[in-house]
């Protein structure tokens, strides 16, 4: 039996890990039992609260519901591991191989190392064909440059068998790659304030009943929800909070894997025994439950009135809403047990401006600004009479016409803003000043247009009626105004890591006080007040507002309420609220009709008396 050496190519290394791989390589160990269990509490919760197609008190139990359950999970997020990993075991010495032929060493390259394929030990059968040897301990000639390995139960993959705590990202000496290793998040002052955000805007579906402000509230609080797991602060980190957290709900599937595996013989027994005692909680709350709505209606009025109607739809719509939470819940878990590392992702500017090629622009554009407000002083003081004489329009025609540009202006001023101070030098003092000068003379310019614009809509909705679309645009235009206050503090320094995340702050905070101004109220408020000083009404708009329009067009004179409540009643005694559901504003307008029912013959907006 002869032995001779085969080739056998060398392990291919592993691939390097992407970008966000070292930036969020995730937890370890898998997800606590506390974690499991108390995201699984607010997804019972829920979807057993949630109405899906109304705004009612349900959505805040299921954002307090929630934001419990994360409480919960930040404060023991991850299960420790069932052991500490593997450690690398070191390659046993082994002697140099032989020649197959002469029994001495093996032949080596001039410059001292073997070459570049892996030879095996190899026997040969009686019949001449060929086996590998046994590759328990069969020596391996190591390639160029590389560390000696043995072939069998003693090898090992090449590379880091795990990440060091404190990872920088970075390669190491070896060139190896480790990803960034955080620890849990905390709760600081920017996460509190997202989480109350998110909750307060889920809580504007108890107050008010204007739908599509609630549709406006639930886009924002998903904004707000990836801006309280992730917390980003620079620009590029807050856009990426947002575009990230979608991933960790696939991501964190493996870990609750790994959670559920990973539990104890003692938690599984926990486990089942909280299981058996719902079980029997449920089982003796429905066989008493039965028999005192039996004995008593009023009880089993109360009964009906907190428990749904059990249908298909109603267990499906369960199991979706339930498995929906449960998942970004899981998610929301995964990332606060390790928050990814979005700091550094801003890039500076790789060329500046020499200072004429931004200074001159930036100087004849506060020129013409300053024209404008010139303009626009003269025509603030000089009032309707001077704009008739001068542009041949009425004072609304000419406010109707000109305030999308003046939106346009100022939306394209920020940009121009934002370019000017990435790319414009500031190694000395005079180009500092010189920025500090021209952007804080175009602030302050736009500030003007703002004021402008919020003018000319003033005198538009006066002339033409208040509506949603108006009085968005009206609250945008001051959000606008705040960014501008805040360029110009900002300006003082040249330094704004605060800026981006105040200016989503001031929207958030601009969106909640709309809410609690109560749109649909304010605008039903400013069209009766223009109802009766010039008795001119749009009582087809009128009537699809919600139920927060009630008490302001309760006050109008009859026919005129008739026509434009009945439908709003209508459609409250159509779809009464359960406690899910319950809603201040159509509590409110449910009193205010039944105090003082709808009368009259059902007539269309054309046969309603003074519809114009």
């Amino acid at each position: 039996m002869g032995t001779r050496w085969e080739t056998v190519p060398p392990p291919r290394p592993p691939a390097p890990p992407s970008i966000w791989r070292r930036r969020w390589p995730g937890p370890t160990g898998g997800a606590s039992q506390p974690a499991l269990v108390a995201i699984t509490g607010a997804a019972l919760i829920t979807a057993a609260s949630l109405p899906l197609d109304r705004p009612g008190v349900g959505w805040l139990v299921g954002a307090v519901a929630g934001t419990v359950a994360l409480g919960v999970a930040i404060r023991r997020p991850s299960s420790l591991p069932a052991g500490p990993p593997p450690s690398p075991t070191p390659s046993r010495p082994t002697e140099p191989p032989t020649s197959p032929a002469t029994g001495g060493p093996a032949t080596t390259s001039p410059a001292g190392t073997t070459s570049s394929p892996t030879l095996v030990a190899a026997t040969r059968t009686a019949s001449g064909d060929t086996e590998p040897a046994s590759t328990k301990d069969v020596p391996v000639r190591p390639t160029a440059g590389s560390p000696p390995v043995t072939v069998g139960a003693d090898a090992t993959a090449a590379g880091p068998s795990t990440v060091r705590s404190g990872s920088t990202g970075e390669p190491d000496r070896t060139g190896t790659v480790e990803p960034v290793r955080t620890g849990p998040a905390r709760w600081g002052v920017a996460r509190l304030f997202w989480a109350a955000t998110t909750v307060a805007l889920m809580g504007v579906g108890s107050l008010r009943a204007a739908g599509w402000l609630f549709v406006f509230c639930l886009l924002t609080a998903a904004v707000t929800a990836c801006l309280t797991v992730m917390n980003g602060k620079t620009l590029p980190g807050l856009f990426f909070s947002v575009l990230l957290t979608p991933e960790s709900v696939f991501r964190a599937r493996s870990w609750a894997r790994s959670g559920l595996r990973g539990s104890t013989r003692a938690g599984r027994a926990g486990i089942g025994r909280t299981l058996a005692t719902a079980a029997v909680s449920v089982c003796l709350l429905v066989v008493f439950g039965a028999l005192f709505a039996s004995a008593d209606a009023a009880f089993a009025d109360l009964l009906d009135a907190l428990l749904p109607e059990l249908s298909v739809g109603t267990v499906f719509r369960w199991i979706f809403v339930g498995l929906a939470t449960g998942g970004l819940l899981l998610g929301a878990a995964y990332v606060l047990a390790a928050p990814p590392d979005l700091s550094g992702l801003e890039r500076p500017a790789r060329h500046r401006l020499r200072r004429l090629e931004w200074a001159v622009p930036v100087a004849l554009l506060d020129l013409l600004f300053a024209a404008f407000v010139l303009v626009q002083l003269a025509n603030l003081f000089g009032g309707s009479a001077h704009v008739r004489e001068t542009a041949g329009l009425t004072y609304a025609e000419h406010a109707r016409g000109g305030f999308w540009q003046l939106l346009s202006v100022t939306v394209l001023t920020l940009m121009v803003i934002g370019g000017a101070v990435r790319w414009a030098p500031r190694e000395t003092v005079a180009e500092r000043l010189l920025i500090r000068v021209l952007l804080g003379a175009l602030t302050l310019f736009s500030l003007v247009v703002v004021a402008s614009a919020l003018y000319r809509m003033n005198v538009y909705t006066q002339v033409y009626g208040a509506t949603r679309l108006r009085l968005l645009v009206a609250a945008c235009e001051l959000w606008l105004g705040a960014v501008f206050l805040l360029v110009l503090v900002a300006g003082v320094r040249l330094r704004a890591s605060w800026l981006p995340r105040l200016v989503v702050g001031a929207a958030v905070l601009a969106l909640l006080g709309l809410a609690v101004a109560n749109p649909d109220r304010l605008i039903a408020e400013r069209n009766v007040d223009r109802f009766l000083a010039t008795d001119r009404l749009d009582l087809e708009y009128l009537s699809r507002l919600s139920a927060d329009a009630v008490p302001a067009l309760d006050r109008l004179p009859d026919p005129w309420r008739d026509c434009a409540l009945r439908e709003i009643a209508q459609d409250l005694t159509d779809h009464p609220d359960d406690w899910r559901s319950a809603n201040l504003g159509r509590s409110a307008a449910w009193e205010l009709l039944r105090a003082d029912p709808v009368t009259g013959p059902s007539q269309r907006y054309g046969t309603c008396p003074g519809a114009r």
